[in-house]
């Protein structure tokens, strides 16, 4: 009984994050449509936008369990990066008719960027100024390569929620976003509460829970938008989420999350998870650099997820002190 209330507390504020994160998205769809940004930079907002994660990660910083925000950067973006492109190889294996370096180093970029301003053992209000800046040079050197004809395709997904947000105006879609806005923050602040109490009752460490259940919670929607492409044959939209998750994780995400709480990163995080997190960014664009990414490498990148959150277990189960 002591553990059904935090139980449903967490369930309910994970239903409404989900439902609203998705009407959120609309919202910042349409309003980017009905102000008539470009259809590239539609797509980096679907492909690198979070509201889920940034929806938890803020709850969680707000709250001072900084274990649960980092879990929604830096575990989620495994989810994206290992084990949800891990399981499409495993399904589909792709072959890219390029994979320029100037895209692949991008993700890498932005890990490198985060673990820098975290090894110091916090990301202040400061550092997240400074990774907001980063994701905003990111966008810029996105926009500016596909002027180049280097360019992230938006998917037909991405194509029909463009075409029926700009049916829909920029005023709805402004009042959609407000809406849905304070259903995932209030989603948000009950999956944290909840989570917290429950770590608490069972023992847990904060942040392998974060890194592990919550994250994977959240974000496993990611192997639905990158399995779907890929069976289409579009297997640089595949890769397109999981360089978009990157950018959107590491830099706007985190950037944000700080600027709103500074964050302590404990000894766990900067000695083994981020560590993990940027050889499995550096592994993928090297594989994407060989411009085929088949069964066996699938099942490394699956196993490398299985590490990450297995290990991660057995080593900081326990709660730990910074």
């Amino acid at each position: 009984m002591d553990l059904l209330i935090p139980s449903a507390q967490a369930v309910v504020g994970l239903v409404l994050v989900l439902i609203f994160a998705e009407r959120l998205v609309r919202g910042v769809a349409g309003l980017a449509a009905g102000l008539g940004l470009s259809a590239f930079l539609l797509s980096v907002v679907f492909l690198g936008f979070d509201p889920e994660n940034l929806a938890v990660g803020a709850a969680g910083a707000y709250e001072g369990a900084s274990g649960l925000a980092l879990g929604s950067i830096v575990g989620a973006a495994m989810v994206a990066l290992a084990l949800a492109f891990g399981i499409t190889a495993l399904i589909v294996p792709m072959r890219f008719e390029r994979a320029p370096l100037a895209v692949l180093g991008v993700p890498v970029a932005a890990v490198l960027l985060l673990a820098a301003l975290a090894w110091d053992g916090e990301l202040t209000r400061s550092d997240g100024l400074v990774l907001l800046a980063g994701y905003a040079v990111t966008i810029g050197y996105l926009w500016w390569l596909s002027r180049h004809g280097i360019d992230i395709e938006a998917d037909s997904e991405v194509a029909a929620e463009a075409e029926e947000a700009r049916e829909a105006g920029a005023g709805r879609s402004a009042v959609l976003l407000l809406v849905s806005l304070a259903g995932v923050a209030v989603g948000g602040e009950l999956l944290v509460l909840g989570s917290s109490d429950l770590i608490g009752r069972l023992g847990l460490s904060e942040t392998v829970v974060g890194m592990t259940i919550l994250a994977l919670a959240v974000s496993i929607e990611e192997l639905a938008r990158e399995l779907p492409a890929a069976l289409k044959g579009r297997a640089e939209i595949s890769y397109g989420n999981v360089a978009g998750s990157a950018v959107g994780f590491f830099l706007l995400n985190a950037g944000l999350i700080a600027l709103l709480a500074p964050l302590e990163v404990d000894g766990p995080t900067r000695t083994f998870y981020l560590p993990f997190a940027i050889g499995t960014v550096v592994l993928v664009s090297a594989l994407l650099w060989t411009r085929r990414v088949g069964r066996p490498a699938g099942a490394i990148l699956v196993l490398l997820y299985a590490v990450f959150a297995v290990g991660g277990y057995v080593l900081f189960g326990a709660p730990a002190t910074t």
